[in-house]
């Protein structure tokens, strides 16, 4: 099993001096904030004592709880609708109140939910009103004569169209408001505030070059099967807000001799590194971080699992902006909390729970239907199943969260039936070749047999120049293998590992070394895993390959080479060629001035020939036509600076 041992506190170590040295750039004039405000088209409430009878002219309107106004059966609702309009496709920082004033001064409490069924203000009563199964998504305590109190219901608002809302209370005494629209200018509003979005300057994908029609957003997200990426805090798109070449990555990660040396023995930290940008003005680490959150949601994905090393470090800090970026961005796409038992080995019980319980007040935070908080801790096992039986008992009492334990295990066979009782679902960190990745059905079934949902790593590669191991991903095969396991297990989660962990060289995000090349071909077998295999629209073809022999010696004296991992595919020295295709084509491959041709065929297929120095291209005809041609921009070497077996990709459509 691959395991994820890091040398995680060289790494956090690092980051943790460079935020005392990160330089501060000169604040932007803030965006300003557009605000909409729109009256209730309709609204009533109704009442169990008097369950026949319209109040559809009332003046006002009143909640309370069970036992209002003496009456046994005395629980009142209102319901209120609006129709929104304006609200921009781009727009970020989307905040929406539910606006009501008070008719009298109380110390109740007033809760806010969506409604989905039928309901007229004339013609609704307590016998006719609509059922009220949506959660809670907002409340309000304490009401003052003639002023307005606020309810957040920015969950529940995304963008134009028709919203209704039920306002409860759990309070025998009754809280009437003037909120009646036939109060006149007191009734019920809705206010809508948001900034104008930035036109996408941050190189996110949109509809993207892609060789098929990929589903839009709410599509993706109907499908009960689930797709994060496991978001690693040490490696956001830029350090220090720096131009790329001279940034923190670029003087320090990348070069031999960077963080004065620490790195010299294998070479440098990194072998690739983020996309690269000029440097911003304003909050440039929540910017970043935005970006990223489009970038995963432009690529299909439904969030991201984030590996929280620390509760009160800097990474602990970039943990919270994440999860205000999803905010700001999309409070649809969710983060699920994965705390990392080696980067908390040292936290208490009491301290853990008050962290990840501030980090559940974000309506992003990913939480089940019966509202229950997913926790999907790396490394489990490194407490005791009675362990964290405790501290989600601790969760319940002391927060009010109850917890759906999804541990992500090291070794999960070991562990599995020990935390079974407690668990919802299992996931493992999983491997990164071929080899092992063979039958993956087993872990799923074992899962189901027990009950438990399963959470299927999918992965690209693995080569860790710090830790001197490396595993033969054979180019896409090894990305190909773990959907197929999801796919054909039928996993009701995924987590692509990773999202961009760069010291181990998983990543999936949109890097110098692949571009958008792997999130592109994961957006296919994504699409399938949710909602079938689409049909290819556009001829594609994709080129992975190393830029240097297996066994070449690096020019750098390196002290640590990479070796690879027991029980790996073996190592090879391949360039792949992999096409999905509308019809049959030939494709003719150039590798060092030497070029074969073969035929493809519709649909998706995948070839390799051997790795030669030298520029790496294919070209796909059909009827002497070409359809699709794809240039590799990374030269093949046979002797390469440092030792460097990170796969590169490129695409005929980027």
């Amino acid at each position: 099993m691959a395991n994820r041992y890091r040398t995680l506190w060289a790494v956090v170590a690092s980051i943790a001096t460079l935020a005392t040295a990160a330089v501060t750039p000169a604040q932007a004039s803030a965006v300003a904030p557009v605000s909409l405000t729109f009256a209730a088209a309709e609204d009533v409430f109704v009442s169990q004592a008097e369950p026949a009878k319209s109040f559809a002219t009332a003046t006002w309107v009143s909640v309370c709880g069970t036992a209002c106004g003496s009456a046994t059966a005395g629980q009142r609702v209102a319901l209120t609708r609006f129709k929104v309009t304006g609200i921009p496709q781009d727009a970020e920082d989307v905040k929406v109140t539910l606006d009501v004033v008070s008719a009298r001064t109380t110390d109740t409490t007033v809760s806010v939910r969506p409604v989905t069924g039928a309901w007229t203000e004339a013609a609704t009563t307590w016998n006719t009103r609509p059922a009220l199964s949506a959660p809670v998504i907002g409340s309000h305590t304490g009401f003052t004569t003639g002023q307005t109190a606020k309810l957040d219901v920015s969950s529940a608002v995304k963008a134009d169209g028709t919203y209704a809302f039920a306002l409860t209370g759990t309070d025998a005494t009754t809280t009437v408001l003037m909120s009646s629209r036939e109060s006149g200018n007191r009734g019920p509003k809705l206010t809508v505030t948001y900034t104008e979005g930035t036109g996408g300057t941050g190189g996110e994908q949109t509809d993207g070059p892609l060789p098929f029609t990929l589903a839009g957003t709410t599509a993706l997200r109907s499908s009960a099967k689930k797709v994060f990426a496991h978001y690693f805090t040490p490696f956001p798109i830029s350090l220090d807000n720096q131009a790329p070449a001279g940034d923190y990555y670029a003087r320090n990660y990348l070069k031999p001799d960077g963080e004065s040396g620490k790195h010299a023995a294998y070479g440098g930290l990194l072998r690739d590194r983020p996309l690269g940008r000029d440097p911003i003005a304003g909050d440039y680490a929540l910017a970043d971080l935005k970006t990223e959150v489009r970038q995963a949601i432009a690529a299909g994905l439904d969030g991201f699992t984030v590996d929280i090393l620390s509760v009160t470090s800097a990474q602990w800090t970039r943990v919270q902006n994440l999860i205000k970026a999803a905010e700001a961005v999309d409070a649809g796409f969710k983060i699920v909390l994965m705390p990392d038992m080696n980067g908390l080995a040292s936290t208490d019980s009491a301290a853990f729970a008050t962290a990840m319980a501030k980090l559940a007040a974000s309506k992003s935070v990913y939480r089940l239907a019966d509202n229950r908080l997913v926790v999907a801790p790396f490394k489990a096992e490194a407490r005791t199943a009675a362990w964290w039986s405790d501290w989600m008992k601790t969760m319940e009492t002391q927060h009010g969260i109850k917890v759906a334990l999804v541990p992500t295990f090291v070794d999960f066979t070991r562990y599995r039936d020990a935390f079974a009782p407690i668990s919802y679902g299992f996931s493992n960190w999983g491997n990164r070749n071929p080899a092992a990745n063979a039958g993956l059905t087993a872990n799923i079934d074992r899962a189901h047999g027990l009950g438990k949902i399963w959470m299927q790593p999918v992965s690209v590669q693995d080569e860790r120049p710090n830790q001197g191991v490396f595993d033969e991903a054979g180019n896409t095969e090894n990305l190909r293998a773990t959907w197929k396991g999801a796919i054909d297990g039928k996993a009701e989660w995924v987590q692509l590992t990773t999202w961009n962990d760069y010291s181990e060289n998983t990543q999936f995000a949109p890097s110098r070394n692949a571009g958008w090349t792997y999130l592109d071909i994961n957006a296919y077998y994504l699409t399938c895993y949710k909602l079938g295999c689409p049909k290819i629209t556009n001829d594609t073809a994709y080129l992975t390959h190393r830029i240097q022999p297996v066994a070449a010696d690096p020019a750098y004296a390196q002290t640590k080479l990479m070796k690879l991992r027991a029980g790996s595919t073996a190592a090879r020295d391949t360039v792949e060629v992999l096409t999905m295709l509308t019809a049959a084509g030939k494709v003719s491959v150039t590798i060092g001035g030497t070029t074969q041709t073969y035929d493809a065929p519709a649909g998706v297929s995948a070839k390799t020939f051997p790795l030669k120095a030298g520029a790496a291209s294919a070209t796909v005809t059909r009827s002497s036509a070409v359809v699709a041609k794809v240039v590799s921009p990374h030269a093949i070497t046979a002797t390469p600076q440092v030792q460097d077996l990170h796969y590169r990709a490129a695409s005929s459509e980027r």
